[in-house]
């Protein structure tokens, strides 16, 4: 029997920025339906690692695959429509739309839809009624007509997991969902996090432990472009290198 296709791959993955290894020969897998992170203290090579991922730096050497089907060298949005899709550590929503509009963009560019918006894209009956369906689900219906800036900043989160959600991806890729976030709120997130749909493979990278030995059920740690340990929760929590290197040193 053939082993199941990883969600996303990487072999030999490696990331130079002149003479500073940021990726030193990573393997590393993504199951399909994975709730995953990455963890890992600053300078680890994370976001380095996601920004490969997505296509946003080429690496130096190694192959990345998706699916099975190999896309080190294809542009990101070509990763998208086969996808993968991320939200950052920065959320990048317009700010001026209202929430209902940030999320109909994404769905409009996953229609094919997006070259005809000389009108606005929630005009569109279907674009609508999707968005709807999508910001409801997250908590987020009575909020669909506000502006994006007057959102406090966890549904701002919420409304960047709705634009990824409206792409419809096999892989989400989750850039510190809970940076910025009031602790309080930050729940709210993991619940978020805990309703998406079992087939989607999501991978965070966060600093939140709490949330994520909550979330993950497979962790993977990350010291100077290297994958130092993987594991479950409890394997990591007991791991005396990770003690040392991350839960029990530096956090940044």
């Amino acid at each position: 029997m053939m082993p199941p296709v990883k969600a996303i791959e990487t072999r030999g993955l490696c990331k130079t920025f002149g003479g500073l290894m940021v990726a030193d020969k990573v393997d590393f897998a993504l199951e399909a339906g994975a709730r995953h992170a990455l963890i890992g203290p600053n300078g680890a090579g994370k976001t380095s690692l996601v920004n490969m991922l997505t296509g946003a730096i080429p690496p130096s050497a190694g192959k990345i695959y998706l699916s099975g089907e190999e896309v080190t060298h294809l542009s990101g949005a070509a990763r998208v429509h086969r996808g993968l899709a991320r939200t950052f550590q920065i959320n990048t929503l317009f700010g001026e739309l209202s929430a209902l509009d940030n999320v109909a963009l994404a769905i409009a560019e996953r229609r094919g839809i997006a070259w005809r918006l000389w009108r606005a894209a929630c005009r569109y009956r279907e674009v609508h009624d999707e968005c709807m369906i999508l910001l409801e689900s997250l908590g987020l219906a009575a909020d669909a007509s506000r502006r994006v800036a007057d959102l406090d900043y966890g549904k701002q989160r919420l409304v960047e997991i709705a634009v990824a959600l409206g792409l419809k991806p096999k892989v989400l890729l989750l850039d510190e969902p809970a940076a910025g976030v009031p602790s309080l709120e930050s729940g709210r997130i993991l619940d978020v996090l805990d309703a998406l749909p079992a087939e989607v493979a999501i991978l965070i990278i966060e600093h939140d432990m709490e949330l994520v030995f909550r979330f993950a059920q497979r962790i993977t740690v990350l010291v100077r472009g290297q994958i130092l340990c993987q594991g479950t929760p409890d394997e990591i929590a007991a791991d005396a290198r990770v003690q040392e290197v991350y839960l029990g040193g530096e956090h940044g």
